[in-house]
């Protein structure tokens, strides 16, 4: 399965690219001198967020044609993308299962292009990725579409930081061929000019259980600093 049917038709991600780069910076220091955790920064952008040591990330070669699928060939410059897997072996196929008993964490810098800088809002950052909003959630039903159900919203929270910095978080849950998946996004802009994005998931038993390690992953996304 896609996410093409679900983002907004309307939303930020027509003609937006994804490119994968490097640059990982890695710290984080633990009472017994073992990094508990690993920063994950695109400098250009001065963002930046933290994964726990054990978590492992998705190669370039693993992550472009997993990109290629949800979004179509794509080629662009100045975005960035990143992705960590808490499973031992880490599969781009996880990026949008339902199923997953670990966490898996992705993180977008994009910039926007003249034409989609405009109609950027709370509501097309809450529906980036799936139908959050109401609206969503009906054009969603209208459509005849049935695979998604079960929707459930456990956090709607804006966010302001400076530099402009402004967005949401939302929790939320939806159901998919009998397997239920928490997703915990945020997701912010700066001045209408470019998307910040960080994601974390997994089953509802697991997002419970991990509970600790993905509020330290999504409390960490730091912008501009």
């Amino acid at each position: 399965m896609t996410n093409r049917a679900f983002r907004s038709r309307r939303g930020i991600v027509e003609g937006l690219a994804l490119l994968v780069v490097a640059g990982l910076a890695l710290a984080g220091l633990s009472a017994c001198g073992a990094p508990s955790f690993k920063y994950v920064a695109d400098s250009p952008n001065s963002t930046y967020y933290k994964v726990p040591a054990g978590w492992n990330p998705l190669s370039n070669a693993t992550l472009t044609p997993v990109i290629q699928n949800v979004l179509g060939n794509l080629d662009g410059a100045g975005t960035w993308y990143t992705a960590y897997d808490a499973n031992k072996t880490p599969s781009g196929s996880d990026f949008l299962s339902f199923s997953l008993t670990k966490p898996f964490v992705a993180a977008e810098v994009i910039p926007l292009p003249p034409s989609t800088s405009d109609i950027v809002s709370y509501n097309t950052m809450r529906d980036f990725m799936w139908p959050v909003t109401a609206t969503a959630r009906q054009n969603l039903a209208a459509s005849g579409n049935t695979l998604l159900s079960n929707f459930g919203q456990f956090r709607d929270a804006t966010i302001t930081a400076k530099g402009g910095v402004h967005g949401v978080r939302e929790t939320f849950q939806y159901t998919y061929r009998n397997a239920t998946d928490v997703w915990d996004e945020i997701l912010t802009n700066a001045d209408q000019t470019i998307v910040y994005f960080l994601v974390a998931h997994c089953t509802e038993v697991c997002y419970a259980q991990n509970l600790n390690d993905i509020n330290t992953v999504m409390s960490s996304f730091t912008i501009g600093s």
